[in-house]
């Protein structure tokens, strides 16, 4: 039995890699997206914990191994694939392109599960690699043009993240001598090339995590793959990222990047709420609402280890644990809605209500527990008070979203989603209310009655009613999805523009066919592109990043 135990944490990433080519030969591959998680989630409660353990056979050696901050994030993420595999079995299954789905569905899985519990820099990056590129799929699922537009953006920025990833770890490695994790993260804080390799750690996690000026494949992404994957990209993936900057920055050790850290995450918390406001697909506003929350958790980082916080790792933990879960069914609910939810469209809509005041942080949920728990790391000061606010327009952003769904329900008459979309949306929603109530004694060593003092309730309950106070239908004027992502792409058109005009290309080799058929699309997205906006230094910031990306 302890062998077994043993076993099953290598199991987490290849049980679904095994699944991804199974899927292969099956006719409704769909009917394994529930299993593909399982190990993952058994994993995270039984097997031992701070136990390395390494496979030397495999490609050049990997190891895992699960330490408590593993366990949290390899539990919520496996609970919550396992439903959205579920879900997606409905909302998938027998349609058109089941197979490429599931495929690139196990793939992004198998990397999830890979990066929560490597042991070593060399299994972290193949993870973490394979996660950011097979999402591609799940991105273009739909091969729409809002789905390939989004795919190319996120292609390019995550073969400039993987770059900028693989020069840190290999810094790192070189300055400790081995490829351990904790090795690397010590040895970074004295390495002479410390600072280089810190810069583009930040850059490769901080881009997946969806930090200004790099989140822009965020909203874009989240808004055009499929219900399911939306929710596992909003809910799971992004906290690759998260969990990267834990592992490996010794910001702990380094007050002035600690400092870059937290200004960098509440510049993001709040560029996502001013960004998301003005959306009108509930999709894309929840997408900008996830930007907000990962800035304010990577704020939490920066200010917790910046003021020597104990307990502000296991902190966000439980706040990324709350938000995946509650995200995740909210995307969920996108799709329910839009099949159809009859009689139950008004519960539904109620406990999209719930859900959203819960991220807010309104008193008595799961939401509050995490905004309680990350408290303390913020601090009562400027940083604490802009964290505050932040939760006003995280709860204008959740009312913003449930408006947009009432006026986007389609009439009684069609037909009504089916138990197979309801029934994981519902245990998804319940798990985000009650999951954190059964974490945080855990997590933070403080008993439950804590959360139901006075001043506790208090502090939790102005910003959303200030935000109900102050939401108006209108919120404020359209911005496109993706905001600067239409920007960048002109300026590239036009470059491109000009160096073909200096070096005209050679003939395609499939003959004037299939030359037309690459002009064309590119002819509309040109004229669309055109009634786009400059967005100033970001947007030269970030078109200098993303040329650098094409060129490499």
């Amino acid at each position: 039995m302890t062998e077994f135990v043993r076993v099953l944490l290598p199991l987490a990433p290849a049980v679904p890699l095994v699944l991804a080519l199974l899927g292969l030969l099956l006719r409704r591959p769909t009917s394994l997206l529930p299993l593909a998680a399982l190990p993952g989630l058994a994993a995270a409660f039984v097997s031992p914990t701070g136990e390395i353990i390494s496979l030397p056979w495999l490609l050049l050696g990997i190891s895992f191994r699960l330490d408590p901050l593993g366990a949290v994030f390899l539990g919520f993420a496996s609970l919550l694939w396992t439903l959205a595999g579920l879900y997606a079995y409905a909302y998938l299954g027998g349609k058109q392109g089941e197979g490429r789905f599931c495929l690139f569905w196990n793939l992004t899985l198998a990397g999830t599960s890979g990066t929560f519990v490597a042991a070593d820099a060399a299994t972290f990056y193949l993870s973490f690699a394979l996660l950011s590129l097979a999402a591609y799929g799940l991105v273009v699922h739909e091969r729409s043009k809002a789905a390939w537009r989004a795919g190319r953006v996120y292609i390019v920025l995550a073969i400039f993240g993987e770059t900028c990833l693989l020069l840190g770890l290999l810094l790192g490695a070189n300055a400790a001598d081995s490829l351990l994790i904790d090795d690397v993260r010590a040895a970074l804080a004295v390495s002479p090339w410390r600072d280089a390799a810190i810069l583009a750690l930040l850059m490769g996690f901080g881009l997946k995590a969806g930090l200004v000026p790099l989140h822009v494949w965020l909203p874009l992404a989240h808004s055009a793959a499929p219900v399911p994957a939306s929710a596992v990209l909003s809910g799971v993936i992004v906290k690759a990222g998260l969990i990267g900057l834990i592992r490996f920055l010794p910001i702990d050790a380094l007050p002035s990047w600690a400092d870059t850290l937290l200004w960098l995450g509440l510049a993001t918390a709040w560029s996502g709420i001013l960004l998301g406001l003005p959306q009108r697909q509930p999709k894309a506003v929840l997408a900008y609402s996830t930007m907000s929350q990962m800035g304010l958790m990577v704020a939490v980082l920066g200010a917790g280890f910046g003021a020597g916080v104990a307990g502000t790792t296991m902190a966000t933990a439980l706040y990324a644990t709350h938000h995946g879960l509650a995200k995740g069914a909210l995307f969920l609910a996108v799709g329910v809605v839009a099949a159809g939810a009859g009689r139950a469209a008004i519960p539904l809509l109620v406990v999209v209500a719930v859900l959203g005041a819960a991220i807010a942080g309104m008193p008595f949920t799961g939401g509050a527990l995490a905004k309680l728990a990350i408290k303390d790391s913020l601090g009562s000061g400027p940083v604490g008070l802009l964290a505050s606010l932040s939760a006003i327009g995280t709860m204008l952003l959740m009312l913003r979203t449930l408006v947009l769904l009432v006026a986007q329900r389609p009439p009684a008459a069609v037909a009504h989603a089916s138990a197979g979309l309801i029934g994981p949306f519902v245990a998804t929603a319940a798990a985000a209310l009650v999951v954190p109530w059964l974490l945080f004694p855990v997590l933070t060593g403080r008993p439950l009655a804590y959360a139901f003092a006075s001043p506790v309730i208090w502090d939790a309950l102005w910003p959303i009613f200030v935000a109900v106070v102050i939401a108006s239908p209108a919120f404020l004027r359209s911005i496109a999805v993706g905001d600067i992502a239409g920007p960048v792409e002109a300026v590239l058109r036009r470059v491109g523009g000009s160096w073909t005009a200096w070096h005209p290309p050679r003939p395609a080799i499939d003959g004037p066919r299939l030359l037309t058929r690459l002009v064309k699309p590119a002819q509309s997205l040109e004229t669309w592109l055109a009634g786009s906006a400059a967005s100033g230094s970001a947007l030269l910031l970030v078109a200098v990043l993303l040329g650098f990306a094409a060129l490499i």
